[in-house]
């Protein structure tokens, strides 16, 4: 059998003719790693959400492809993102989320830098009691700043540099959602879980774009939000997803319901959107509330979701916001065992990536196209 496991003529613009990635995109770690600096470091992917960083100060250290990173709230209040290394001899200088007093803190040579990146102290660089030296300038020896941007509660970065503005890059997303550009409440602790599955991070975005498979899937969800009552939403080279027709609102045992957001189209009285916006966030808007999930990958058979609710007000009530986390967990829930049984089925040998239905996969294809696309440049 010839390997075509790194063949990517076979992901064609036509979706008639067209299969989708092969399985070394799923299962070779090799694979997994040119993936990381092509598709997800490349250009603007989702990292983290502001409310994991509330207050001036806080600061949180993560790992993104393997990069270590510090997204931190500053003295202005501003949220920031820095490689997570002293400029020194490269320590990590926070192993824990905590709030920055004064300045961070190597913990090595204690050399130190202010919650706007400047390096602020250099003690005994110069020897014992001399505090500079000649070739140490400060100003020329910050951290390592990361391009990031805000938007939807998500901390965005472009570890590359080089991506157009983040307006630019997401501008048809931007444009098709610009009645939500208004505050998002989070919910506060119950609205947030996570999710750790067995399966490549493409999996998850490849399901969360489709419809196809709710009625299987999905039988709560398929009874009052149909399959016929969906549509597809295309933005190649962009994003893909699904909306639908039919949205009801949750209501409590009072009968009471969550606050609209304001000046929303008639549209959203009945409808809703979700879209997987490249390479890995997952959204959803409702007129009543919203959510992101943030595809992290572990490994290549491995990913991390992260999901969190946001409101049109911070006066939502605890139960229903429990009860709409809970709604939403179940949901999400039932996808794992078929991302995580595709992600075993890609161990197949004579799996040629699949084929797509024309009338029901496009946005999926959408997904593949790019991703081959980004591989190939």
């Amino acid at each position: 059998m010839p390997d075509t496991s790194h063949d990517l003529s076979s992901v064609r613009p036509d979706i008639t003719t067209s299969n989708g990635l092969p399985n070394a995109h799923y299962t070779d770690p090799a694979t997994h790693e040119a993936e990381m600096r092509k598709v997800l470091m490349s250009g603007w992917s989702g990292l983290a959400i502001s409310a994991d960083v509330p207050e001036i100060g806080d600061a949180v250290p993560l790992s993104f492809c393997g990069v270590p990173l510090l997204v931190l709230r500053d003295r202005a209040g501003a949220v920031r993102v820095f490689q997570n290394i002293c400029r020194h001899r490269g320590m990590i200088l926070v192993d824990a989320p905590r709030k920055i007093e004064g300045a961070i803190r190597c913990p090595y040579h204690s050399w130190c830098y202010g919650t706007d990146g400047r390096l602020v102290s250099t003690p005994h660089v110069g020897g014992p009691g001399q505090n500079t030296a000649e070739g140490i300038d400060r100003d020329d020896l910050g951290l390592i700043e990361v391009r990031s941007h805000i938007w939807f509660g998500i901390v965005w970065i472009d570890l590359s540099g080089t991506a157009p503005a983040f307006e630019v890059s997401h501008a048809d997303l931007l444009a098709r959602w610009a009645e939500f550009e208004q505050p998002l409440h989070h919910g506060g602790p119950d609205s947030q879980f996570t999710l750790d599955v067995n399966c490549n991070w493409k999996l998850a975005v490849e399901n969360y774009c489709e419809s196809y498979h709710l009625p299987w899937v999905h039988p709560g969800l398929n009874s009052y939000s149909r399959l016929e009552d969906h549509y597809h939403i295309e933005a190649p080279d962009h994003h893909s997803g699904q909306g639908t027709l039919v949205y009801r609102q949750l209501t409590g045992e009072d009968g009471g319901t969550f606050a609209d957001f304001d000046g929303l189209s008639a549209k959203w009285d009945t409808a809703a959107e979700y879209i997987a916006a490249y390479p890995n966030v997952l959204l959803g808007v409702h007129r009543d509330h919203a959510f992101s999930i943030l595809l992290l990958p572990q490994g290549q058979d491995r990913t991390q979701e992260r999901v969190n609710l946001y409101y049109a007000s911070d006066a939502t009530s605890d139960d229903l916001r429990a009860k709409n986390a809970a709604q939403w967990k179940e949901v999400f829930v039932e996808d794992i065992f078929v991302v995580e049984g595709m992600q075993r089925g890609r161990a197949a040998p004579g799996f040629d990536g699949g084929r797509f239905s024309p009338a029901m996969d496009g946005p999926t294809h959408l997904f593949h196209q790019w991703v081959a696309a980004r591989m190939q440049a």
